[in-house]
């Protein structure tokens, strides 16, 4: 299948090197040029602008920062809009109120659109096993299951435009809290003269087990921060858009929202584009 794929970041390269071990043709755009090099030296075909992307694409998929972006690469002057792609997969984390509104303005053009924002991470990525959440239509998303499962091993459909955002700051308020808690488990740790090495192996199987805690705890008592998994500034921006969500219905996201206040100390710190793990020595008064 010809597809398009916008934003080459973290997440977007080794979804973009799977279509294209797949077997897929691959038109890539990304807002800077120097990170598509991985995946034209694999086969992937640059794009000059979205629009371009999609004159070249049956479907385009797109993984941008948040819903500014989203909003620019879709309906600028050289958007997606300007093509001839008739679906767009959103692998972004945006606002559902974003995925909703553009979701009838791509519909307004006979173009459909599926929320689908992700949850697994690089390695989720790298691996195929991510857990991806939809929100759209029933044909809109059975149209695209067989390419998206080149890239996890679940695509739930969650309901209709704006369902899969809300599943994933569901998912974000899960992660986004326990990496503090993360944090706090292995300082205790260190402070109490236990190797924090050991907790990921000590605690698997127990009821304090996960994938947070085998992938982050593990980074945080190694102090491993590089390559990052992930960053600071996008987990506190999902854990926002999640409050704005909750006061819309009325819903108090107590952890959450101490949870939101570290990774806002982070930034203002200049480790907006850190990954996570860092939590630990903020937990350490560094």
């Amino acid at each position: 299948m010809k597809l398009g794929y916008i934003g080459i970041g973290l997440m977007g390269k080794p979804m973009v090197l799977r279509l294209l071990a797949a077997g897929h043709e691959v038109t890539v755009w990304n807002r800077s040029r120097e990170k598509l090099a991985p995946v034209l030296a694999k086969g992937a075909k640059a794009a000059a602008s979205p629009a371009e992307v999609a004159r070249a694409a049956e479907i385009v998929m797109m993984c941008v920062t948040d819903q500014k972006a989203a909003e620019d690469v879709l309906f600028s002057p050289q958007g997606v809009i300007h093509g001839t792609a008739r679906l767009v997969v959103d692998f972004s984390s945006i606002a559902p109120a974003s995925a909703r509104e553009f979701s009838a303005k791509l519909k307004a053009r006979g173009i459909g659109m599926v929320d689908a924002p992700v949850s697994g991470g690089v390695p989720g990525a790298e691996k195929g096993t991510l857990a991806i959440m939809a929100g759209g239509s029933v044909e809109d998303i059975e149209r695209v299951r067989a390419v998206v499962m080149h890239l996890a091993q679940r695509f739930t459909r969650m309901g209709d435009a704006g369902a899969g955002q809300v599943t994933k700051l569901c998912n974000q308020i899960i992660v986004g809290s326990l990496f503090p808690v993360l944090a706090e488990a292995v300082r205790l740790a260190e402070a109490a003269g236990v190797d924090a090495k050991m907790l990921p192996e000590a605690l698997k199987g127990g009821f304090a087990d996960s994938l947070p805690l085998q992938v982050f705890g593990a980074r945080m008592a190694a102090r491993q921060f590089e390559p990052p998994l992930g960053t600071n500034a996008i987990m506190l921006k999902d854990l926002e858009n999640a409050a704005a969500v909750a006061k819309e219905n009325g819903v108090s996201l107590v952890m959450a929202q101490a949870a939101a206040e570290l990774y806002r100390r982070l930034k203002a710190q200049g480790k907006g584009d850190q990954d996570p793990a860092v939590l630990v020595e903020l937990q350490a008064g560094k």
